[in-house]
């Protein structure tokens, strides 16, 4: 794993997401369908906010928010995100200073893609198979 390599070469492109008047309940479905930890929230094609497991736990498990609450009251508005050029040490470094386990990717002002610590798995574990191969 190269960690000078821009982070399009990791990132996962397909982005899944929901309106910010779907449901907490709604946004817990499609992350169980996809068996993914976060989703982007899009109002007329933008990004506009992020939803993640940890936000489930401590903006409406722990105080005990109704499920049928809107995804916008609870989402992540402040979006941080990093261009598809930036070097992967550069994302880890600051995921690692922000403790955050999913990163944004943006592209000429829009979001394009989503890295998270599992793309970082499964980079490594492609590279292990590859070298187990080649012996």
């Amino acid at each position: 794993m190269d960690e000078n390599a821009p982070i399009k070469v990791y990132m996962t492109k397909k982005l899944i997401g929901v309106k910010p008047d779907d449901t907490i309940q709604e946004a817990c479905r499609v992350m169980v369908e996809f068996d993914i930890g976060s989703l982007v929230v899009v109002d007329n094609g933008n990004v506009v906010g992020f939803f993640t497991k940890s936000d489930i736990i401590r903006r409406v498990i722990v105080p005990g928010l109704a499920y049928n609450t809107p995804v916008a009251e609870i989402m992540s508005k402040e979006l941080i995100t990093v261009n598809v050029n930036t070097p992967l040490k550069k994302v880890l470094e600051i995921m690692a200073a922000k403790r955050i386990k999913h990163m944004l990717i943006e592209e000429g002002g829009k979001v394009v893609g989503i890295f998270t610590l599992s793309d970082l798995l499964e980079a490594s574990r492609r590279k292990l198979e590859t070298a187990i191969s080649v012996e």
